[in-house]
């Protein structure tokens, strides 16, 4: 069983000696991959103890965001407006409310 993979992964596994064996999804199966990848990386984030753990599990998720929003023609920008937009609308998370 396979999973998604950054593009330079397999250049690093040949440059290992070893031959990775690929081969390019269609864009169903990429949907699907990312979705899957996204979920991976977010439980590793989760899971992470150390601030550079952290660091790390959040640029692997912050790729995959990338990926699955460039899918569908929007740019991390695009996000980052929405997210300010909701923000200024229901605000953010940085008061720590708690509802019971």
């Amino acid at each position: 069983m396979g999973k998604l993979v950054r593009d330079k992964i397999p250049a690093l596994i040949e440059s290992e000696g070893r031959e990775p064996r690929t081969r390019i999804l269609s864009d169903g199966d990429y949907a699907a991959a990312l979705r899957d990848k996204l979920v991976e990386e977010v439980g590793e984030l989760v899971e992470a103890a150390e601030s550079s753990a952290i660091l790390e599990e959040a640029a692997d998720v912050f790729e995959v965001l990338t990926a699955i929003v460039a899918r569908h023609g929007f740019t991390m920008e695009h996000v980052r407006l929405a997210a300010e937009r909701k923000a200024c609308e229901r605000g953010a998370f940085a008061d720590r409310v708690w509802l019971d």
